[in-house]
Parts: C-alpha cells; sequence; structure tokens
C-alpha cells in the first residue's frame, strides 16, 4: 500500500463521516469555512460534502493568493512588463487572470511584452545572471507558504551582486484576511456568512507553524482546525471542528501532526524578517483593504525592491461587474450561484481570478464534474 492511500481510505472515511453525523446536534447547524484553496479542491475532488450530515456545511474561503490579488495590482505588473527594458518572470497562474480592458500577461506576451512563466525563483536569478543588459523581475505572489522562497531569492541575488534583479512584492497573510472575514468591517464585506470554526492552512502552518491561529480562535471565539490536504484529513478535521463547538470551546487543534509543528520552520521565518517588512495595509480582491495583511521589502533591501525601483503605482481597477468572484472568495456565495459559472466564464474563457487559478474555487467546481455537468444542464434549459 502507498502511504497516501492510508489517507484516501473509502472505508475510512464513511467511519468517519458516521462519527460526524452521530456528534453533530440535529437541532442546530454548523458553518465551518476552509481557508485553503487546496482544501476546497480535496472537498470537490473527493465529494466530502456528500458525507456529511445536512446540517454541517462547509464554505469556501480566500485561500487563493492568485485569486485575492486586486486587479490593480496585475494591471501594474502588465504595465511594467511593457517597458522596454524589463523582462518579468511569473509563476503559471498568473498569466491567463484578467485584468482591466480584457488584458492579461497571457496577451500582453502576445504583444510582445517579454514576459517568461518560471516555476521558482532561482530561475528568475538564472535570467539575471545571464542576460545582465534585462532588468529582471520577480513577480512574487502568495501566502506565508512561497514569502521565504522570495526572501531567499534577494538574498542569493546581493550575495551575487544581481543588481538588475528585483521583485515585486504581493505577499499576502492569512491570519489578517480571517480576521477581516469575521469582523467583517470593510465595505466589501458588509455581506457576511456566520461562521462556526475554520479548517486552518496547512502549507502555511507548515512556516509558520499553528501558535499565530491562536490568536484567531482567542479574539473571534471560533475553533481553528489545521487540517492536511487528503479526504481523511479533512474529514478528521471536521469532526475535531463539530465537537469543539459541541463543547462550547474555541483553541486551535493540530490535525496536520505529520508536517506542521507548534513554532514553524525557523529558517524560513528568519529570511522573511530579514528581507520583509509589514506594509500598513493591503487590498484583497473581495476584502478590500485589510490592515497589516501584506509584506513588502525592507529599506535595507531596497534596490531589490521593483515598487521601489520603477516607481510602481497601483491604480483601483474594478472587476467584471457580473463576476461573483469577490462574493466567493468570502464565502458569501457558491460558485454555481453566479450567473457566470460555467456559461460566459469557463477554463477556457475565465472572466474572473477564482476560475483561473489551479487554487480557485470556481476552478475546483469546475474540474471534478457534478457542478459543471449542472451548469450546462442550466445553460441548455435556459436557451431552450
Amino acid at each position: 500500500m502507498k502511504h497516501v492511500d492510508e489517507y484516501r481510505s473509502g472505508e475510512l472515511a464513511r467511519g468517519i463521516a458516521r462519527r460526524i453525523a452521530e456528534d453533530a446536534d440535529p437541532a442546530r447547524r454548523y458553518a465551518f469555512m476552509e481557508f485553503c484553496g487546496g482544501h476546497t479542491h480535496a472537498i470537490s475532488r473527493y465529494g466530502i460534502e456528500d458525507l456529511l450530515p445536512p446540517q454541517v456545511r462547509m464554505i469556501h474561503g480566500p485561500g487563493c493568493p492568485v485569486c485575492v490579488l486586486p486587479m490593480g495590482r496585475l494591471d501594474a505588473a502588465i504595465r511594467l512588463a511593457r517597458r522596454a527594458d524589463v523582462t518579468l518572470c511569473t509563476y503559471g497562474d498568473m498569466m491567463r487572470v484578467p485584468a482591466s480592458g480584457g488584458q492579461s500577461l497571457q496577451r500582453a506576451k502576445a504583444e510582445g511584452a517579454d514576459i517568461r512563466m518560471v516555476y521558482s525563483t532561482l530561475d528568475g536569478l538564472r535570467i539575471a545572471a545571464e542576460e545582465p543588459d534585462r532588468q529582471v523581475v520577480f513577480f512574487a505572489i502568495g501566502f506565508e507558504t512561497t514569502a521565504p522562497a522570495t526572501a531567499q531569492a534577494v538574498l542569493m541575488a546581493e550575495r551575487r551582486g544581481l543588481a538588475n534583479f528585483s521583485v515585486f512584492c504581493n505577499h499576502v497573510l492569512t491570519p489578517p484576511a480571517i480576521g477581516a472575514i469575521m469582523s467583517g468591517t470593510e465595505v466589501e464585506t458588509a455581506v457576511s456568512v456566520p461562521l462556526d470554526g475554520f479548517v486552518g492552512p496547512a502549507h502555511v502552518s507548515t512556516i509558520t507553524g499553528w501558535k499565530p491561529f491562536a490568536e484567531v480562535a482567542e479574539r473571534f471565539a471560533k475553533p481553528v482546525v489545521i487540517a492536511g490536504f487528503e479526504p481523511l484529513d479533512v474529514m478528521q478535521a471536521v469532526l475535531m471542528l463539530v465537537r469543539q463547538v459541541n463543547d462550547g470551546r474555541a483553541e486551535v487543534e493540530n490535525q496536520y501532526v505529520r508536517a506542521v509543528t507548534e513554532q514553524g520552520n525557523a529558517r524560513a521565518q528568519d529570511a522573511v524578517s530579514r528581507v520583509f517588512r509589514l506594509r500598513n495595509s493591503f487590498a484583497w480582491r473581495g476584502l478590500g483593504e485589510v490592515p497589516a495583511s501584506g509584506l513588502e521589502v525592507s529599506p535595507d533591501f531596497a534596490g531589490f525592491d521593483a515598487e521601489r525601483r520603477f516607481g510602481i503605482e497601483t491604480l483601483a481597477a474594478a472587476d467584471n461587474p457580473a463576476c461573483e468572484c469577490g462574493a466567493i472568495l468570502r464565502g458569501v456565495k457558491k460558485p454555481v450561484e453566479c450567473r457566470l459559472f460555467g456559461t460566459a466564464c469557463t477554463p477556457e474563457t475565465p472572466m474572473g481570478s477564482c476560475m483561473v487559478s489551479s487554487e480557485g474555487a470556481c476552478a475546483a467546481h469546475w474540474t471534478y464534474g457534478r457542478f459543471r455537468d449542472r451548469a450546462r444542464q442550466a445553460a441548455a434549459h435556459a436557451g431552450a
């Protein structure tokens, strides 16, 4: 038996489902938000919602870093990439995300901009070393998970004297986003969904440890269970959340003990603290401006900060008014409740970032079939 098979056993999953049904009070409703896009895909891929009793509901959260990046930041990256002296390096997920005016990085590349898809920050460093006459900018996005790799790239560029390398930093932090969802203070979050607890992000927690989420649990009196990405991980996390709610507890529990510790990865945290500092605030799609939720390059490494080097200005840009990505990211709506889902908006013709990214909720619902087929049937019925 492969090790991963142990976490995908249908028999064990059904056993956990029976325990959830036994423990869940039929007289109340439980609403749990899975923050991470990886959990959203696991839930869709393995049909986990079908195994849960009707009083237990899973709600998709803003756990997709590509999805939460506001359009104005993408517009700024495209303007930067169109400079004759700039090579913009980006992860593949960003290439097809819609920007203002029907633009995207993919379209800008087709029109002549030097935009290169890379697999790691090391690719950006290699390009900078091989092409010293180019200004190589790494389009840095992601949660706490990918920030250490960007920090290491800056440290390596400094050691190697790669003065033509810089990063356009768009790294964001998860605990403030959970706080924004719970507090609902921003204009965009005026309509929020009642939540009873969170399935906490796993990859993030391998870096930060589970301790930072203790403040979230205490502040909002909501349980948080850090969970892995396999179906049994998610099922066990739901069972743990149900039991915490029943007991009136609001604690952080670590289901993902095989990868997550209390303190996290100290070396990764050190690299991040050396290279970055907190922004006063950062705009999230769907959440608006969230205080102390983003990172920027520290003045000590100002020479590697593309925003300073090129005077990058981020202008507010409105999303497609028919796209419900913002509401989906904060759990107010499900992907199938967007009238574009499966009709005008598909992975081939995405209208919003939630359908593009491999961690997006819309992509998850479409990829694993049932909701895709339902959308097609609804479209066919409407056209009849």
